[in-house]
């Protein structure tokens, strides 16, 4: 659906000249390897009064939400309960690897990942999420066919994918063939500000505009939704996004 342009290619251009200098300035908080995945524009998340979002905002086991890279994907924004200070390496159904980040923060803490699920992309729209953070305990089945109890998991009630958000998104039970795609993140830690910065993995987006673009127009109320987002994109609570949350 995306459509490509003059605008397009010098905004690449643009970007891949912004990831070498966010690369260089910023080596700690960026994934070791790319090659399962893009750098995108460098967006600053901020609050709903549209000041910068501090790390120190961020409740701990809240599921929040924003739009990135593209202005109608959804994005989980999670500060967890523990420190994640390990990168994780990862592989997708093709084979390719790719290393995680870990958390980031002043206890690297908060991570980011895609609100598209990897099977069917289920995903938050204004309506209802069937994808959610779950920090309580929560049954699943796993891939050797046994149920398992466990919290902190992000849990995909239309199909039953679970995934865990302190291993990258690494897939723990359910028909989904990837990993969830992370969101790179970065952390400035002499203002305590978070920056979107480009995606990991093995994203749904050509998919998710291909399926959903005709509704995506009309509940976005643009006909542009697989543009950019650019400057910076507003985090919410998920619970004051959606009107319901599903949970299994």
């Amino acid at each position: 659906m995306h459509r490509k342009t003059g605008t397009d290619r010098r905004q690449f251009i643009k970007v891949c000249a912004t990831a070498a200098a966010t690369a260089a300035s910023y080596p700690e908080s960026l994934i070791a390897s790319v090659a399962e995945g893009q750098f995108f524009n460098r967006v600053r998340l901020h609050d709903e009064n549209g000041n910068p979002l501090t790390s120190s905002q961020l409740l701990t086991d809240e599921s929040y939400l924003f739009f990135y890279p593209y202005v109608s994907t959804p994005c989980f924004l999670i500060r967890l309960g523990k420190s994640v200070r390990q990168p994780a390496k990862l592989k997708t159904q093709q084979g390719n690897e790719y290393d995680w980040q870990g958390g980031v923060g002043p206890q690297n803490q908060i991570v980011s990942f895609s609100a598209i699920c990897a099977h069917k992309m289920s995903h938050p729209s204004a309506q209802v999420s069937f994808i959610n953070y779950r920090p309580e305990e929560v049954q699943y089945a796993g891939h050797d066919n046994r149920f398992h109890r466990r919290s902190n998991v992000i849990y995909c009630c239309s199909e039953g994918s679970v995934y865990d958000p302190a291993a990258g998104g690494r897939v723990l039970g359910g028909p989904a063939p990837n990993p969830l795609a992370a969101i790179l993140l970065e952390h400035d830690v002499q203002t305590d500000q978070l920056f979107a910065v480009g995606v990991a993995g093995k994203s749904m987006f050509s998919a998710y505009f291909e399926t959903f673009g005709h509704r995506l127009e009309l509940e976005f109320k643009n006909d542009a939704v697989d543009q950019w987002v650019e400057q910076s994109a507003e985090v919410v609570p998920l619970e004051s996004y959606c009107a319901r949350q599903v949970l299994c």
